[in-house]
């Protein structure tokens, strides 16, 4: 289910000088600066604002709670979340108190002496192993700490986690923060209702990673535009050769299969006709050619200008755009001009425009902010809008519906 239906905002649970718990998505890029931790893009900090704002300002003590990477074995110090309690109290100018754990003893501590109007961030949830194994002992103690359970972390509610699946099964106050209900409206809005002619723009590696989208989209848009590495494998399955191209050879027959119900669907399926080709990733510049004419030993590493011209028609004339996955190797300057194309065509449409998360809101980004500033939606979560898009239920967000029964 992609709406809001029997899911509570923030704005209506009863938070008041009530202890909140607000699952956040504060996985943040970082790097190494000469021995310090420093975040290079705090677009999810700030994402979340509001819905902190919003807690302080009724009054809440609010408990904010996140992962951070992947730590392999307990605490690693690289991965803790210091650097976005710093950040976090520069962005509210209050400050933000941290517990060196997320549960036990210094936790309790921590979260106890808030007084209305405090907040405090939790040290990184999969410090824990118990968090990513859904464990409800672990889930138990993160409840001790709290009255009010709010998932604002889109990011993380494709997972059945502890802090965003098995935690909320024991809340009775539970909801949605601001974040998490601007993603379920805007991409239910793509499933469910999109205004007509809806198109649909994939891009990315590997036609794998998107079959389940791809199955859902060619049953809802009236064109889908296919660029990316995944681009070649569809324009290898019409028999072209792609020379040194990525390629998925076992998925050849599933393209074919693919191209097919998309004429019985009536759906227009485009892929490019030029691409811009270079014999390594590592190229300090790429040439332009027909999809049927790859030199020997070169590779497609981004759609060519024909291409890119013919997606702006098609994004043009929609009422309704989303947009999944780069259209080459953007993160290349000679292989940008397609992606930033898309972003551009997008970003002038008057359409309800939505960016499917990941790599594609990075391009976005990158391509201005006059660009991302015209979108109507950017994800902030990658595997979670293509589930979404898929049409799966996701256990983070399921679990916040209320029963029906009293």
């Amino acid at each position: 289910m992609t709406t809001l239906d029997r899911i509570t905002s923030i704005r209506e649970l009863p938070i008041e000088n009530k202890r909140v718990f607000i699952r956040v998505d504060f996985n943040v890029p970082t790097e190494d600066v000469d021995g310090k931790t420093t975040i290079t893009d705090d677009a999810r900090i700030t994402e979340a604002l509001p819905t902190i704002k919003h807690a302080l300002e009724r009054g809440a003590r609010v408990v904010l709670a996140s992962h951070m990477g992947r730590p392999k074995k307990g605490p690693d110090p690289k991965l803790s979340l210091e650097p976005c309690g710093t950040r976090l109290a520069e962005l509210l100018g209050v400050e933000v108190h941290m517990p060196e754990d997320c549960v036990g003893d210094a936790a309790k501590k921590v979260v106890f002496d808030l007084r209305a109007g405090q907040v405090c961030l939790l040290e990184n949830l999969r410090f824990h192993p118990e968090e990513e194994k859904d464990d409800e002992a672990f889930a138990q103690k993160l409840a001790e700490l709290c009255d009010v359970y709010v998932d604002d972390a889109f990011g993380a509610v494709h997972r059945a986690h502890a802090s965003v699946h098995a935690l909320p099964k024991l809340m009775r106050e539970k909801g949605c923060g601001f974040l998490l209900e601007k993603e379920i409206a805007a991409l239910g809005k793509v499933i469910t209702t999109p205004d007509k002619p809806f198109v649909a723009i994939l891009g990315g590696a590997k036609v794998s990673d998107k079959l389940a989208v791809i199955d859902s989209l060619l049953e809802k848009v009236n064109a889908l535009l296919i660029g990316g590495a995944m681009a070649n494998t569809f324009l290898a399955a019409k028999g072209l050769n792609m020379q040194a191209s990525k390629i998925e050879e076992d998925k050849l027959p599933l393209a074919r299969t693919i191209l097919e119900k998309a004429r019985e669907k009536k759906v227009e399926l485009v892929l490019p006709v030029d691409v811009v080709v270079a014999q390594s990733v590592g190229a300090s510049e790429g040439r332009t050619v027909g999809v049927g004419e790859v030199p020997e030993g070169h590779m497609a590493l981004d759609i060519g200008p024909k291409s890119a011209a013919e997606f702006a028609k098609h994004v043009a004339k929609a009422k309704t755009v989303f947009w999944n996955g780069p259209m080459g190797l953007f993160e290349k300057e000679p292989f940008a001009g397609g992606t930033f194309a898309v972003a551009r065509a997008m970003a002038s449409s008057p359409a309800f425009t939505v960016v499917g998360g990941g790599d594609s809101a990075a391009a976005v980004k990158e391509a201005g902010p006059e660009v991302a500033a015209k979108m109507k939606h950017i994800s902030t979560g990658g595997g979670a809008s293509l589930e979404l898009i898929e049409g799966k239920k996701l256990p983070g967000i399921e679990v916040l519906r209320r029963t029906t029964t009293p």
